[in-house]
């Protein structure tokens, strides 16, 4: 005769409420996307300079944060402890290493430092329930250091991936040697660049009418 217990009522709702308190703790792409997270200006640069600098893993986080002229001004790398993927333990991971290396800034009334993730992981580029948790803990953790919430990248075997944005570049990949420093931003395979709503445009002919309306004025100023 065997004996044993089935799971209790509590048990299997304590479960069911750990599982959705995960799901609650992560971002879906569409999310991520109005959450107005600001376009990295040179995003391969970002990516080579923090690979050669941290030589990710698959498995581990570098967490960076850049200057309001995306200068890296401190970063920290670790590897994954969590069996699950739940955003208030990455959020709570980033959040200690970025404290380890960067003072807060909570006085200031906006941020002006950015802090980026670049994450190297397993399988192809498309979004997970773990990027999902990556991106909430990212934003969390800048939140409650006075940060400004910048990109997530992803670092797969098939190269690396601004999630949200459709950028992305076959080097560096998971499986890449570092390249020097000095080399980072030399990568000939180029990423594509979405300027989106005719952003270059509208910058043009801003430009022109600016120019436009300075010989108007320069010419009114100039002696007859």
């Amino acid at each position: 005769m065997t004996f044993g217990f089935a799971p209790s009522a509590a048990t299997s709702m304590s479960a069911s409420a750990d599982s959705a308190n995960r799901l609650a703790r992560m971002l879906e792409p569409a999310e991520w996307a109005e959450a107005g997270i600001p376009l990295l200006r040179s995003p391969r640069e970002v990516v080579s300079g923090l690979h050669s600098r941290h030589r990710p893993t698959p498995a581990t986080a570098v967490v960076a944060v850049l200057d309001h002229e995306e200068r890296l001004t401190a970063s920290a790398s670790f590897a994954r402890r969590s069996t699950a993927s739940d955003g208030w333990e990455f959020r709570n991971a980033l959040l200690a290493h970025l404290r380890r290396v960067i003072p807060h800034d909570l006085r200031r009334r906006t941020p002006v430092r950015t802090a980026v993730l670049l994450y190297c992981r397993e399988g192809d580029e498309r979004w997970t329930e773990e990027d999902g948790a990556w991106m909430w803990g990212l934003r969390d953790a800048c939140t409650l250091h006075g940060l400004r919430c910048g990109a997530y990248i992803t670092l797969t075997h098939g190269g690396w991936q601004v999630l949200g944005e459709g950028r992305g570049g076959r080097r560096p990949h998971s499986m890449s040697q570092p390249s020097a420093l000095a080399d980072a931003s030399l990568d000939q395979d180029p990423a594509p660049l979405r300027t989106g709503g005719g952003a270059a445009q509208a910058l043009r002919h801003t430009a022109a009418t600016a120019g436009y309306a300075l010989r108007i004025r320069l010419r009114r100023r100039a002696p007859r």
